[in-house]
């Protein structure tokens, strides 16, 4: 492959969500030759021959340049394709559902914007938005982080500030998560209808103009010593509040979610 563009992606479920979404052009899998074919790694080689997928096996030496835990499993593929602004508010538009969309204001941490993205697509937001620079994109190792949910979501990659003013055009209110004063807790803001949630980065958090610009300041309430949650966890608890407000639409369950549990004694 040297010389091609392609993109290394390792770990089993990442693997197998690249396979699974389709979305990308594989061109071979790498698997650790003593690796039994068995649980995810099965799944991954029956993907691959209904595919028609070329699988070598390799000694697992083969796999250690890559970062993270390959899991004896590497996807050569295409790279990531990043969408527009307009196919995810088509997205919205098609599924007739108030648009829902993830805005990234500078997250830097691979693994951070990895738990953003899968939190992301089980909520069913539409799709993503993150800066066309100074910012981390779809690389093998978020990919990974996500768990391969990535896969299946549409990622954007504008200017913010200007993809905030077409969703302002489209009627899409902005939220952005913050811990000042002036934030408030979800239950005192009616995040039900077309919403964006704005999610700042690991250090600084949002920026002047981004704050500025929101409609919300969403607050995630805490009581315990520590001052701050890490991006991603107040991201996906953000994320979490918006689609209650939404009467977690699309849950197929056949539970509510919001039902107490019964507990075993």
């Amino acid at each position: 492959m040297a010389g091609a563009n392609f993109e290394g992606v390792y770990g089993r479920n990442a693997v197998h969500e690249v396979l699974r979404a389709g979305r990308r052009k594989i061109y071979r899998l790498l698997v650790d030759h003593r690796a039994e074919p068995k649980g995810r790694l099965r799944d991954i080689l029956e993907l691959a021959e209904t595919r028609s997928v070329p699988v070598r096996r390799v000694d697992r030496k083969a796999l250690g340049a890559h970062e993270g835990n390959h899991q004896g499993v590497l996807a050569e593929c295409s790279p990531f394709e990043y969408s527009h602004l307009t196919d995810i508010l088509a997205i919205a538009l098609q599924k007739q559902e108030p648009a829902f969309v993830l805005l990234l204001d500078l997250v830097q941490d691979p693994q951070n914007l990895g738990t953003l993205l899968r939190t992301a697509e089980a909520v069913g937001v539409h799709g993503v938005v993150i800066p066309s620079r100074h910012a981390a994109g779809i690389t093998p190792a978020v990919v990974n982080a996500s768990s391969g949910a990535c896969e299946h979501l549409l990622v954007a990659r504008e200017n913010l500030h200007q993809a905030i003013t077409t969703l302002k055009g489209e009627d899409v209110w902005i939220t952005g998560l913050e811990g000042s004063p002036q934030a408030q807790p979800a239950h005192q803001l009616d995040l039900g209808g077309s919403m964006a949630l704005v999610v700042g980065s690991e250090g600084s958090g949002l920026r002047r103009l981004v704050r500025e610009a929101c409609d919300y300041l969403l607050r995630i309430p805490m009581r315990g010593n520590v001052e701050s949650l890490n991006a991603a966890v107040a991201g996906s608890i953000g994320l979490y509040a918006i689609w209650e407000a939404r009467g977690y639409a699309g849950f197929s369950d056949a539970e509510d979610p919001a039902a107490p549990q019964a507990q075993e004694h």
